[in-house]
């Protein structure tokens, strides 16, 4: 069955950077998926008081807005179309409008129709931060974020970010066709940032999946001056890992976020591309 992968496309207030969308379908690519990118324009509220329309002209501002976002909606597909078709990838496009508070939601809903969602971040760019975290702790489905500035190209090492915890588990289940693909595996521990169950829990991590065929080995780390989330991302590169998988702790409250320090350590300074699942 050909898995189909999800791309939802920000373009307001801030738009989602065009390099996102050779990383998708680089990824696509390597598992033979469909890929759907979608672009969510938003539909700003008309504003009717005479002061808004006298004093600041408020209706022409929201259309210009609007026409801007859609613009922006409009390259954001035509790069996602050219990228597919270099690397071989089958694609549907497509673009909806939503109310500008509901473009997190109406991320998470349709992302659950699909095997995995791709997500760009861009560094400072609050609108895909925020689509991120909706998707990863909304959509009930893994989601691997993408960083702007570096090409994604085949994912050959997978690091796992490994404490032995439920959504840690998690992860490594979801994360299992970018095992299967992988030559190497590394399963790294953090020994002095929290109290851990099991200090072998790398080993018999990396244990089970040699059993499984997998070629796998612990990798025992020390957190130093950095945060955990930059600790487990040094980590993962020095080690040669192409792609994170962590668990992503956290909850929402009415859209506003309660994360981990892992996680939070991420989505503020993704240096690779990260599997975050919750």
């Amino acid at each position: 069955m050909k898995p189909h992968f999800f791309l939802p496309l920000a373009t307001y207030p801030e738009a989602n950077s065009e390099a996102v969308a050779s990383s998708a379908a680089s990824i696509a690519a390597q598992f033979n998926a469909e890929l759907h990118a979608v672009v969510l324009n938003p539909a700003i509220p008309q504003v009717s008081n005479a002061l808004s329309t006298l004093l600041l002209d408020t209706p022409k501002m929201i259309r210009d807005a609007e026409a801007s976002s859609r613009r922006h909606g409009k390259q954001l597909l035509a790069a996602v179309e050219t990228s597919a078709k270099e690397a071989g990838v089958e694609v549907a496009i497509g673009e909806i409008a939503v109310p500008v508070a509901a473009l997190g939601e109406a991320a998470c809903e349709r992302a659950r129709y699909f095997d995995l969602a791709l997500l760009g971040w861009e560094a400072g760019n609050q609108t895909s931060r925020m689509l991120a975290e909706a998707v990863v702790f909304g959509a009930g489905r893994p989601a691997v974020i993408l960083p702007g500035l570096s090409a994604v190209g085949t994912i050959d090492h997978v690091a796992i970010a490994w404490d032995g915890s439920r959504v840690a588990a998690r992860a490594v289940a979801d994360a299992r066709p970018f095992l299967e693909k992988a030559s190497r595996i590394s399963v790294i521990t953090v020994l002095n940032e929290k109290k851990l169950r099991d200090a072998d829990a790398a080993e018999r991590l990396a244990a089970g999946l040699r059993q499984r065929g997998l070629t796998a080995e612990a990798v025992p780390t020390q957190i130093g001056s950095s945060s955990i989330g930059v600790t487990l991302q040094e980590a993962a590169m020095s080690l040669g890992a192409q792609l994170l998988v962590m668990g992503g702790y956290g909850h929402s409250r009415v859209r506003d976020f309660v994360l981990g320090g892992a996680t939070e350590g991420i989505l503020s300074d993704l240096r690779l591309p990260v599997l975050l699942s919750h």
